[in-house]
């Protein structure tokens, strides 16, 4: 953000309920945190009550509080320390003490309470947002995902003080696939039922997600709408693409038995087989996380020597001054094929991978293997990229030859026009519902 934004204000004060504001490289902070401006410009004095784990703010009014149980007191622990120990020994010691310290009340709360670890947060989000309330009198309340329990105040604070309530909703908060525990199942349950017959108005970020919301909640009505959230112009400095020695595949992001390389991996292994002179042309750069054991078990079934390069997490460079994030982008922009992938379970269609709107931004070619999401799919053909099913290897074998092909012939050059879905139209779109709740 930047503090000429702040001179756009006029007053008018809508109160952000954010667990994760502000936490960077989280796309749960990502899609709140770039809004931010762009609701200034519109006239919007936002007011902000976060967790503990993002960046104080220092242009818009901005509140940071803990979670009450032991489970949100351990999940915040690591982000917090990391901001006021740049010593990795005293970060490690002291956050070995502290979780020995709540590691018995960590352990009871998780023998009758199994829910995410930022239930509680709610409890002072409430407590923050009523003295903010009564001190700026906004004219509504925005919750926003990441943690569920930020609805759940946003709730509270509409009931008691009568204001306005829009919510957004990251992700589906429960679908065919769930993987949690009952109870966990029952309060996100609940939580979207709370939200569905109180809200002023909310949003989801798919398609797929309102449409199954809705059959769930018959009385959300009209006051559910889909809203794609995109992300904000990232900085690629002055990163070109160019062709080198080897063809580059770049996934970023995380990976997990639900999203893994399995797929990808058994294409390449195909390919080489049958075009033997390929080997030592491709190379895959796994950037943000390792590789999960899906896709290890993977490997050792069809050997790939040399092909992945794991980078992992990418921390600050001393000797350029450079970002994690900073090396990211630009490694984006470099790549000659980003890889996105979906997954391939029942979640996944009611689902966008944030990292796709980021990706659109690079202008560089896009491969997706998606699964059962027809708009995704649509996405993907209006722009003119390459979208396979997420469990199809032939199909997948057959983009990458292509591909090869095509870098051979240096036809990879960037695409004329980036076709990203912008924040500053997501937040016309949500400033524009807000104003029809403040006036109904």
């Amino acid at each position: 953000m930047t503090d000429s934004s702040k001179d756009k204000a006029t007053g008018r004060t809508w109160l952000v309920i954010s667990h994760a504001f502000n936490m960077d490289g989280r796309a749960a902070s990502l899609t709140i945190t770039d809004k931010i401006p762009f609701l200034i410009r519109h006239g919007i004095t936002p007011v902000v009550v976060s967790a503990q784990t993002g960046v104080r703010d220092q242009v818009v009014e901005h509140h940071q509080v803990p979670a009450i149980s032991p489970a949100g007191l351990k999940f915040d622990l690591r982000h917090i320390l990391k901001k006021h120990f740049k010593n990795q020994l005293a970060y490690k010691v002291v956050k070995s003490v502290v979780a020995v310290a709540i590691l018995p009340f960590f352990i009871l709360e998780r023998a009758f309470i199994q829910l995410e670890s930022q239930w509680s947060w709610f409890v002072m989000a409430y407590v923050k947002g009523a003295e903010l309330v009564k001190t700026h009198r906004p004219e509504l309340i925005y919750s926003t995902g990441g943690a569920n329990s930020a609805h759940l105040a946003g709730y509270l604070l509409a009931r008691k003080f009568g204001i306005p309530w829009i919510a957004e909703l990251h992700d589906p908060m429960i679908h065919g696939d769930w993987r949690g525990s009952r109870m966990a199942y029952r309060w996100a349950a609940w939580l979207e039922r709370l939200v569905s017959r109180h809200v002023s108005a909310a949003w989801w970020f798919t398609e797929g997600a309102l449409a199954r919301a809705k059959e769930r909640n018959p009385e959300l009505g009209e006051r559910g709408v889909m809203i794609i959230p995109g992300v904000g112009q990232p900085e690629f400095g002055d990163t070109v693409y160019a062709k080198r020695e080897k063809l580059h595949i770049g996934h970023f992001g995380s990976l997990a038995e639900t999203r893994n390389m399995a797929v990808v991996i058994e294409a390449l292994h195909k390919l080489f087989e049958r075009r033997p002179e390929y080997r030592g042309l491709i190379q895959i750069d796994v950037f943000g996380s390792r590789l999960d054991p899906i896709s290890k078990k993977a490997l050792e079934r069809f050997p790939l020597p040399g092909v992945i390069v794991e980078h992992g997490r990418l921390e600050a460079d001393p000797a350029t001054g450079k970002s994690g994030r900073q090396q990211v982008l630009e490694a984006m922009r470099r790549s000659d094929l980003l890889l996105l992938l979906h997954g391939s379970d029942p979640f996944c269609e009611e689902y966008i991978p944030s990292k796709f709107f980021e990706y659109l931004w690079t202008k560089r070619p896009i491969l997706g293997l998606i699964w059962r999401n027809p708009q995704l799919e649509r996405i993907f053909a209006e722009r003119g990229l390459q979208a396979v099913n997420a469990l199809d290897v032939d199909g997948v074998t057959e983009v990458l030859a292509g591909t090869v092909a095509r870098w051979q012939r240096n036809e990879l050059a960037d695409r004329e026009e980036a076709y990203a879905f912008t924040v500053e139209d997501a937040v016309d779109k949500i400033v524009a519902l807000g104003e029809s709740v403040i006036g109904r």
